[in-house]
């Protein structure tokens, strides 16, 4: 006996739900312990239970899952560093704040950071890009600066890799994990200090 199936192609996807979203999940999962470079559409394929070529259509190729991996981890350091902002109070504290929380967001999700600032393409280019992290960071350096521009890049290049080489040491396993380290390495006092 042969049997034919009658669903269709938008059937399967109500089925399933949102196949990108699932993908994007399973990525993220799997850069909590994986190497970037060691992603596999297929493998992300079968862990959310579809076909390879199901993939294909959201993601032509991996250079396209990794650029929206690093799209929503930039989204999600965005997120955690305005929260860290606003319990900050905004100003210098909150520029501070915001420092702090990207270091943090670097040790919580190593991959995912190593992802976003490894290949500047995917960050949307250097400074950041256009991209909600790298906007939070020149908006405050531009509220700090009182609209000197070369002040408020000057803020902006500090602020940036302090944070950055602060992460980058503790990921690299130079310098320990530690909150009151962090908390010390950026202090809530005006980033020209620094």
């Amino acid at each position: 006996m042969i049997t034919v199936s009658t669903s269709s192609e938008t059937d399967r996807a109500y089925h399933h739900g949102d196949l990108r979203s699932a993908l994007i999940e399973a990525g993220l999962t799997a850069l909590e312990t994986a190497d970037p470079n060691e992603l596999s559409l297929r493998q992300l394929a079968r862990e959310v239970g579809v076909s390879a070529t199901a993939v294909y259509r959201h993601f032509p190729d991996k250079h396209a899952l990794l650029r929206a991996l690093a799209e929503t981890g930039l989204a999600k350091l965005f997120e955690q560093q305005s929260l860290a902002a606003a319990a900050a109070g905004g100003g210098s504290p909150g520029f501070a704040a915001t420092g702090r929380a990207y270091v943090r967001f670097a040790v919580a999700h190593p991959g995912l950071f190593r992802l976003i600032f490894s290949h500047a393409e995917l960050a949307g280019g250097a400074e950041l890009g256009n991209n909600p992290a790298g906007r939070l960071l020149r908006a405050n350096s531009e509220a700090m600066s009182g609209g000197d521009a070369a002040a408020a890049r000057e803020m902006q290049v500090r602020a940036w890799a302090i944070a950055h080489g602060l992460a980058m040491l503790i990921l690299d396993g130079h310098l320990p994990a530690d909150d009151a380290l962090i908390d010390a390495t950026m202090p809530a006092r005006d980033p020209c200090e620094i």
